[in-house]
């Protein structure tokens, strides 16, 4: 499992960094103008078209092939013999490692949420609802296949773009972490008792200028949200909002129950 996980993560990293400029480009057109039109199509009609376009090729192809030779008078076989022979079938150990890799994730994934979902530990659930809150704004900006397709042009884009622009990257990064660092400690001038909360939310480690890699915590997010959790304009908006949702609750009600009949008067 560990041999065939790094085999992907090296091929993953070849077509990230274009270090094969043909492979890389395929892969990438293809993927965004799968992106594009599941965007203005169905997921049917993508399928249905996709599959009309490959047919179309490979029997035009099958068709010009047996013209040739009809005309040359050779007889070179099939134009797909060698893919026609070529073994796709997966083994029994293939499957069962493709299968026990799968289990693997859906399983600490499973236990993750479980976790979260039934508060085993308050601050992490607290911080999950913030996570969640804030992507409800994310999504009522962007949709699904939006955001699928500015994750795929920033996987193809970001890591050839930080290579070339390694230096000015890590410095911009360590200007940015001061900020950050100024921030908070004015946030921990202010508030009493947040100097140790906050001393374990950020990390202390300083950008890798030589490794090019940032080597600060990666979990800062999930932190960012217990921080905004711990402070009291929070609270003073949540209550605004019970306040908000409390006051349209029974407008809600009148909206969804059911029409009442109209009383017939009698003259």
């Amino acid at each position: 499992m560990d041999c065939v996980w790094s085999n992907w993560k090296s091929q993953a990293i070849d077509l990230l960094y274009w270090r094969d400029i043909k492979q890389t480009g395929i892969v990438f057109g293809s993927f965004l103008l799968l992106l594009f039109s599941l965007t203005q199509f169905s997921v049917v009609s993508v399928v249905a078209y996709l599959a009309l376009a490959a047919l179309s090729a490979t029997i035009s192809f099958r068709i010009y092939k047996s013209v040739l030779q009809a005309v040359q008078k050779t007889d070179e076989g099939h134009p797909f013999k060698a893919y026609l022979e070529l073994e796709i079938t997966l083994s029994q150990e293939q499957i069962q490692k493709y299968t026990d890799c799968l289990q693997l994730y859906v399983n600490s994934t499973l236990k993750e949420l479980r976790r979260l979902f039934l508060v085993q530990d308050l601050v992490d659930s607290l911080k999950f609802a913030v996570l969640m809150w804030l992507l409800t704004y994310v999504g009522a900006l962007f949709n699904g296949l939006t955001l699928l397709l500015m994750a795929v042009v920033s996987m193809f884009t970001l890591p050839v773009v930080y290579v070339k622009h390694q230096a000015q990257v890590d410095q911009y990064l360590g200007l940015v972490r001061t900020h950050i660092n100024t921030v908070v400690a004015k946030i921990q001038a202010k508030i009493p008792g947040a100097r140790g909360m906050l001393s374990r939310w950020l990390p202390q480690e300083k950008p890798d200028m030589n490794g090019g890699v940032w080597s600060g915590n990666s979990s800062l997010l999930p932190r960012y949200c217990e921080l905004i959790v711990s402070l009291p304009q929070y609270h003073n908006l949540r209550g605004k909002l019970r306040d908000r949702c409390f006051q349209s609750f029974p407008v809600l009600l009148g909206y969804l129950s059911p029409p009442r009949p109209l009383s017939s008067t009698k003259v």
